[in-house]
């Protein structure tokens, strides 16, 4: 069996793709501007990152399940893909080596998409 994902263009390898990067992003832009909240006493950084990064933990949490589901990921790697969400520069990964598309030599089935956990 194909992966859906595949078949489907952009939606919802593509969007948790960029969701991954925009939620790692907004991370280390918060951390900066935790920093200089309290380092500088500027608070508007955080006033406007914070929701921002919220809505994209969430995003990026649910697209997580739904593409674990439609890939068919063990349990383990999508554990670590929803703990990779509260370590900076960890959604990198995720994007870089468990959300690309699959290729025709690694489409023959769930465990065969790289990297297991």
């Amino acid at each position: 069996m194909t992966d859906p994902s595949a078949r489907d263009g952009f939606w919802p390898v593509g969007a948790t793709r960029v969701v991954s990067l925009a939620e790692a992003v907004s991370f280390v832009l918060l951390l900066v501007a935790s920093a200089i909240k309290y380092g500088a006493d500027e608070p508007i950084g955080v006033r406007i990152l914070g929701p921002t990064h919220g809505t994209l933990f969430i995003a990026y949490c649910l697209l997580v399940l739904y593409v674990s589901v439609l890939r068919q990921w063990k349990i383990g790697r999508t554990l670590l893909a929803l703990g990779a969400s509260v370590v900076p520069f960890a959604p990198f990964f995720v994007e870089r080596h468990w959300l690309r598309p699959l290729d025709a030599s690694t489409a023959g089935g769930p465990g065969a998409s790289g990297a297991t956990a």
